[in-house]
């Protein structure tokens, strides 16, 4: 193990935080600059490959509250807006940053995570926390007193016992204590699987567009592609599962195939070459029972999980990670806020998924796709949209009003293409029994 392993005193902490990716980095850096002992675990070693490369513009005060603003800047690719492309409109359309309702940052940014992460964990260093690089957690045991004892594996496979006042989950799609607990359950409204890759030498748009993610619709989900600052370029499907099912070739190939669905993308990467193993993922959209226990807590993916295509992944993680360090310090240091702090974390950390959740199950639709390749501004609709997509979740009451109205919108476009519509709902009800009855034959 690094860190402070090699003896009993040093295997107590306040705080066992289980993961070193953004939400684990963040909640440990607040933690040790309030001056509480953290030992922050982390199963790999940085850096290591991540997707989730596109952040958003709220990402941005965030980095600045933990200091690495000039690092993060540093690394990456300035993303100012989204280009849509389907194949049912003539041309793409942009939508800008710029453009949202009371916008203070009119871009974000697109980073590679092996390095992002690992400048967020050595943040979390700096700041006091204790590192656990190869350390993976197999044991949590929670005494009455709401304390844990926990069972940490080294990469040589020793094993050294921590006692914790507090543990925090934010291992990601590992849903370490969900999965414990029996807490994480399939989102019965929206199920998808990942393929994806990293490609040199793909298409770019000139200039201060260069950075823009393009969402690209097709025939079986959609695809994401994001420009990096080192010239690379990562391309990933986001499908319904009965498409992953039908794969009968190696990985590499079928994402190769499945690109060719997509001539636009295609075209795009023509001269590119594609420099990392293709990968595949199932089961993406998940929700956990609940967000806090006796003596811990959940973050970011550890809680839920629903659909990269709002790029929300990183700063729902992070905004998890802010405020689950309030509430963490409330429980060890001034017991009688603790169930108001937890009350906050609970509200706050449902709340945020809920709002994306709405526009994320609806945009393989007919008329979501139709009013995002044409978005109309009657009572600033589109401005509301974009402070949304920007990562803004305030539920504002003008805001709440033209979003509303957006929605209103939406189902009246539904009702005047009704068969479109119901072969669409037809096709997404099948995807889910397909994953229901995948996940029973395993």
């Amino acid at each position: 193990m690094t860190g402070e392993g090699g003896s009993a005193a040093a295997r107590k902490c306040d705080v066992a935080v289980i993961g070193g990716g953004p939400a684990g980095s963040t909640v440990a850096a607040l933690l040790a600059e309030r001056g509480l002992r953290v030992a922050l675990f982390e199963k790999t070693r940085h850096p290591r490959f991540h997707i989730g490369e596109s952040l958003l513009p709220a990402n941005l005060p965030l980095f600045e509250r933990l200091g690495v603003a000039q690092e993060v800047r540093a690394i990456a690719i300035e993303k100012w807006g989204a280009e849509l492309v389907s194949p049912e409109h003539p041309q793409p359309t942009r939508l800008e940053f710029g453009e949202a309702w009371e916008t203070r940052q009119p871009f974000a940014y697109q980073v590679r995570r092996s390095r992002f992460d690992e400048i967020l964990f050595r943040n979390a260093v700096r700041k006091g926390a204790m590192p656990f690089e190869g350390c993976r957690v197999r044991e949590v045991e929670f005494e009455p007193d709401r304390s844990a004892a926990l069972a940490v594996q080294g990469e040589d496979g020793s094993t050294a016992r921590w006692h914790a006042g507090f543990v925090v989950d934010a291992s990601g799609r590992d849903t370490f204590l969900g999965n414990r607990f029996k807490a994480k359950r399939r989102n019965p409204r929206h199920n998808s699987a990942a393929l994806y890759a990293h490609f040199r030498r793909a298409w770019r748009h000139p200039g201060r567009c260069e950075g823009d993610i393009t969402i690209f619709w097709f025939e079986h989900g959609w695809f994401w592609y994001i420009p990096l600052a080192d010239g690379v370029t990562s391309v990933g499907a986001v499908v319904w599962p009965y498409y992953l099912k039908a794969r009968a070739k190696p990985v590499n190939d079928f994402l190769m195939d499945t690109i060719a669905l997509c001539p636009a993308l295609a075209a795009r990467l023509e001269s590119a070459e594609r420099v990392t193993d293709a990968e595949a993922t199932g089961n993406y959209s998940y929700v956990c029972d609940r967000t806090h226990g006796p003596g811990y807590l959940l973050l970011g993916d550890a809680y839920a999980f629903i659909d990269p295509v709002f790029s929300t992944g990183v700063l729902l993680a992070m905004e998890s990670a802010v405020l689950g360090a309030d509430a963490v310090e409330a429980c060890l240091r001034r017991p009688g806020e603790a169930a108001r702090a937890l009350a906050r974390f609970d509200r706050e950390v449902r709340r945020a998924p809920r709002r994306f959740a709405w526009f994320i199950y609806r945009v393989t639709s007919p008329a979501m796709r139709g009013l995002l390749m044409a978005p109309q501004n009657g009572l600033r609709m589109k401005e509301a949209l974009l402070a949304l997509l920007a990562g803004d979740s305030s539920a504002r009451p003008l805001r709440a009003v033209a979003l509303l109205a957006f929605k209103l919108l939406y189902y009246a476009m539904t009702l005047a293409d009704l068969p479109a519509a119901l072969r669409a709902w037809r096709r997404r009800r099948a995807s889910l029994r397909d994953a229901d009855a995948a996940r029973a034959g395993a």
